[in-house]
């Protein structure tokens, strides 16, 4: 398998659509929560969580129980007490991909022969007798060692931040903060 296959196996489209909708997933609940806070922040308990395979609760009037109790004797929430509260963002994505690939392979071939000649010689009589020999012996082996190995790492990295609350908030917030004191001064 060659480096330039390797390279083009890695999914590196599917990782960057993962790491983009895991981001928006992530500041979708981020801005969830923060919205839960401003709502607990101007006084009213948290709507209650459904649950699984439930209903919600029917919405009714609700009311403002998490007041702050200052000297003067008036309750106020924490965003009449100029609190407000906090938003996130991701900033600066990041993603490294390292892949290291190696292949190798190593081969040995190993010869040897022996060669061994002989020859016999012999006179009895009127008679006489030679003979030759030749003996070779062979020895071969054959090795053969393939390597290949594959190395990867990722780092996905992203920064958060806080953002100030959006403007439409802080207005809406300050109309309700307006509405409240109205009402409260024709009750008193």
């Amino acid at each position: 398998m060659s480096v330039s296959t390797e390279m083009t196996n890695t999914p590196f489209p599917e990782m960057v659509r993962l790491l983009g909708t895991g981001i928006a997933e992530a500041q979708y609940e981020l801005d969830l929560v923060s919205l839960k806070i401003a709502r607990m922040m101007a006084g009213y308990m948290p709507d209650p969580e459904p649950e699984e395979g439930q209903p919600p609760p029917p919405a009714g009037t609700p009311e403002r129980t998490l007041l702050v109790k200052l000297g003067d004797g008036r309750e106020y929430s924490l965003l009449e007490l100029g609190f407000v509260p906090s938003f996130y963002q991701f900033v600066d994505t990041l993603i490294e991909l390292k892949l290291s690939i190696s292949a190798s392979r190593e081969t040995n071939i190993k010869r040897s022969s022996t060669v061994v000649n002989a020859s016999v010689t012999g006179k009895v009589g009127f008679f006489s007798a030679s003979a030759k020999m030749r003996v070779s012996s062979v020895s071969a082996s054959y090795a053969a060692k393939y390597q290949y190995s594959a190395e990867g790492s990722s780092l996905m990295r992203t920064k958060l931040v806080p953002v100030p609350a959006p403007a439409i908030l802080e207005e809406r917030i300050r109309a309700m903060l307006a509405a409240t004191a109205a009402a409260e001064e024709d009750e008193g």
